[in-house]
């Protein structure tokens, strides 16, 4: 008799909870379990799951077992939340703890003085010219051995992914840039990688966290994801930490005997340099592992996922297909003229002259001539708008706060601006949102920004991401290359759909028939 009332009375309780939601904008809730519910069963399509709720209201408030998560796609709250309060919404204890594992104490995983510190050593660095110079180099190297790939794979008549291929060129490009290493994954065989291999799994296991409540008991015991989360860092760290300890025995090396030594102008070298420089305690071992890996996973997945969506964009609309082709052959020209050069013949039997060709185009792009093709830059961005590479960004919250619409967050929940949807806003883009427009950016063929409290593929206020102009570099380079000499067709039936993860890389890659444009 007593167990038949106590379940009445639950049950009256969920019915009368159940009831209570019907007016309620935003997921409907269950006692005690909050929207996880809903969450879990929308998990591998949550950030369409976010649009629908976010186009029915600019705030969403999405209740949480042990927090709760308070989305915004409003540029004005989101402003509120990068910089006019800024101090207010720091990445947090919870998100720190969800990503120590891969990000350790980084520059995307930390505040207050750290941060300040990491931000204003890597804001130099990325100014300095001679970063820009070594980075150029380097993306030109590495977009030109993309192109040979897929030169062969048109002559061989084979399907190629061409996500795993961008996300080998820039893994390759950032290990060069922040490591100074080789590592060979663009090689003609496509090697396998453990490193590569592991940082994807790493980061998927890493973001399921933020939804998993079980994640700290699995840890606990060692099992399931988190157990294999654990084999993954110590694949990461293997590598990182053996290429740590061979640049400081070089660099001590050469200052021990004088030798002359080869400067280098990456990432790793230049913290490793300025810890010995300073007054206080050398850099540790710890904190060069996480400073570079962040940059890793800043400048490697983004940018390859950019990339790839940035290729399905264009060979699914013919217009911008044309358009780009346009600006780039024209480019070609005027560059060829300026600099006195006469362009190769292709022949259509001789790949040598294929190759000599995109060479010889690659060597036209420049740092500063790259910034004439705005047409390009504008699908890059009208790409970003729609996919952006960091779909999610969570805050913590420190002190219970307002926002300028009106919503109030306490202290110890999430704030999280949602790039993805606010791509998609009628009430931040106009009723043509969704559709794929570069001519959105452009005022008489030239590229013009928009404010990056509404367009937020690189954050905004004080966190705003150094390596923007980088990113971007690599990206004009590649897709020049790509888009001037070669055209793209998806394999019939393919699928193309996001995955879950803090980048939004597709699912199942990008695989594409290549031909060649001559």
């Amino acid at each position: 008799m007593e167990i038949c009332l106590l379940a009445c009375v639950i049950l009256s309780w969920i019915l009368i909870h159940r009831l209570s939601q019907s007016s309620k904008k935003g997921p409907k809730t269950w006692p005690l379990v909050g929207a996880a519910i809903e969450q879990l069963l929308n998990y591998d399509r949550m950030h369409d799951w976010l649009v629908q709720y976010l186009s029915e209201s600019k705030t969403v408030v999405v209740p949480m077992p042990f927090t709760t998560y308070t989305y915004i796609a409003d540029p004005a709250n989101v402003e509120h939340v990068l910089k006019t309060n800024f101090a207010n919404y720091p990445k947090g204890e919870v998100y720190h703890s969800y990503m120590e594992v891969l990000l350790g104490d980084g520059i995307f995983n930390v505040d207050g003085e750290l941060w300040r510190k990491q931000r204003k050593t890597a804001s130099f660095e990325f100014a300095s010219k001679n970063l820009k110079d070594f980075s150029t180099v380097v993306f030109r190297e590495y977009s030109l051995k993309l192109s040979a790939i897929l030169s062969q794979a048109s002559f061989d008549h084979k399907e190629v992914d061409m996500q795993e291929l961008l996300m080998r060129m820039t893994l390759d490009s950032i290990c060069k840039v922040g490591f100074g290493v080789e590592i060979g994954t663009l090689a003609p065989d496509l090697p396998e990688n453990h490193f590569a291999r592991a940082f994807d799994t790493a980061n998927i296991i890493v973001t399921l966290r933020f939804i998993d409540p079980l994640w700290r008991i699995k840890k606990f015991l060692n099992v399931g994801s988190e157990a294999l989360l654990d084999q993954s860092i110590k694949v990461i760290n293997d590598f990182t930490y053996s290429v740590i300890h061979r640049r400081k025995a070089e660099i001590e090396e050469a200052q021990r005997t004088a030798k002359d030594y080869k400067v280098k102008h990456d990432i790793l070298t230049r913290f490793i340099e300025l810890g010995q420089n300073l007054e206080e305690q050398s850099t540790t071992d710890k904190s060069l592992r996480d400073i570079v890996l962040n940059f890793v996973i800043a400048g490697r997945d983004t940018t390859a996922t950019t990339l790839s969506w940035a290729i399905y964009m264009i060979m699914t609309h013919d217009h911008v297909a044309d358009r780009l082709y346009l600006e780039l052959t024209t480019f070609e020209q005027e560059r060829a003229k300026e600099e006195q050069v006469s362009l190769i013949h292709v022949n259509a039997d001789d790949p040598e002259s294929f190759t000599e060709r995109t060479t010889q185009y690659a060597k036209l792009m420049t740092y500063e001539s790259l910034g004439r093709l705005h047409y390009l830059h504008a699908v890059i961005t009208e790409t970003l708008r729609l996919y952006p590479a960091v779909p999610q960004d969570p805050k913590g919250i420190l002190k219970d706060d307002v926002f300028p619409d009106g919503t109030r967050v306490k202290a110890g929940g999430m704030v999280t601006y949602v790039p993805y949807s606010m791509g998609r806003m009628e009430y931040n883009w106009g009723s043509d949102a969704a559709a794929f427009k570069p001519e959105r950016w452009l005022k008489d063929g030239v590229f013009q920004n928009v404010s990056p409290f509404k367009f937020t593929a690189f954050q905004a206020g004080p966190r705003l991401c150094l390596g923007k102009d980088s990113a971007y570099l690599q990206m004009k380079m590649a897709l020049a290359i790509l888009c001037r000499f070669f055209e793209f067709a998806l394999v019939p039936k393919h699928p193309v759909k996001y995955r879950m993860m803090t980048i939004l890389s597709m699912e199942h890659g990008l695989k594409l028939n290549v031909t060649k444009r001559l």
